[in-house]
């Protein structure tokens, strides 16, 4: 059965979350009380509404309570943002996510007991400064207790050279997830599954790593 989820505000972030979801295999409802908003939107998502989202009663009759996840991106209203937050809450969503765009807003979010927040500045901010840093990584995720997920190009250096070869684990303590790499009629990336100790990198592989940030950043800087 797909995962459910609705996404609350579409200015460019929200959009973009969305048809990320779809793009994975999620149901996605939108809401935006901009009707040109939804249109915009509306042959890429399973539903979207356009509704005012501080009226709990508009979230309740579009079964809000039975979605696996809530994402409240509204950036241009904090009030709106906040009531619609709220509301989805004493609703019973089990998860809501909710954006912020100062540090006031943020504390405000946390003593609300808003756990998952995010800001789409600071996001974007730390992946540019990272992709300046190492020009090899595509993209990253923070983990808890300092570890990463980052996905980034392999090293020259590293080509023709196996898993076991490399031994990622007993010589920088991380673990190499996946390998997405170019096949096929179409030469688009595909995963190429739990790679095995004879697994060899090939030119334009993207490598798909985890480990503490400190081991990450030895990796890095020891196979530019």
């Amino acid at each position: 059965m797909n995962r459910k989820f609705a996404v609350i505000g579409l200015g460019r972030f929200g959009m973009r979350i969305a048809l990320s979801l779809v793009e994975a295999g999620a149901e996605v409802l939108v809401i935006d009380k901009d009707i040109r908003r939804v249109e915009a939107i509306a042959e890429n998502v399973m539903f979207a509404v356009a509704l005012d989202a501080t009226d709990k009663k508009n979230l309740e009759a579009h079964n809000i309570d039975q979605m696996d996840a809530v994402v409240v991106s509204i950036g241009e209203d904090f009030e709106a943002l906040l009531i619609t937050a709220v509301n989805c809450k004493e609703l019973g969503v089990e998860r809501v996510i909710t954006r912020y765009s100062t540090d006031t807003q943020r504390a405000i979010l946390k003593k609300l007991g808003f756990e998952e927040i995010f800001s789409p500045e600071d996001e974007v901010g730390r992946i540019v400064a990272k992709r300046l840093i190492h020009r090899e990584i595509e993209t990253f995720v923070e983990l808890p207790d300092d570890h990463e997920i980052v996905e980034m190009k392999v090293p020259a250096m590293l080509v023709g050279r196996s898993v076991r070869d490399i031994d990622l684990r007993k010589r920088y303590h991380i673990n190499l997830i996946t390998i997405r790499r170019k096949g096929g009629a179409d030469q688009e990336q595909h995963v190429i599954g739990v790679p095995t100790p004879e697994t060899a990198f090939l030119q334009g592989d993207e490598l798909i790593l985890m480990g503490k940030r400190e081991d990450l950043q030895r990796f890095l800087e020891e196979n530019r």
